[in-house]
């Protein structure tokens, strides 16, 4: 997954999602404030998620590839998907 204004990026998504919880736990938002950036969370951990998942895909086909003898080959992107 690219970064986007919309996913910054695991290490800066779950610097942020650390926010969050820290706000959350001080108890000092209103309910609607408190609504609003757990959503937040709820999509900041998809996206870490999805990150995630996408790196362990990553390093599977890697050691697939070495215990093959293969030479490694450049990960399918998102974009490539697209073309499909």
């Amino acid at each position: 997954m690219p970064r986007t204004k919309k996913n910054p990026g695991f290490e800066k998504g779950l610097k942020r999602l650390e926010e969050i919880v820290g706000k959350l736990e001080a108890d000092e938002l209103t309910l609607e404030d408190s609504l609003k950036l757990f959503e937040e969370g709820v999509k900041l951990a998809g996206d870490c998620s999805d990150l995630l998942d996408a790196a362990e895909k990553k390093v599977t086909l890697l050691l697939k590839d070495r215990e093959k003898g293969i030479q490694s080959r450049p990960f399918p992107t998102e974009e490539d998907d697209e073309l499909n």
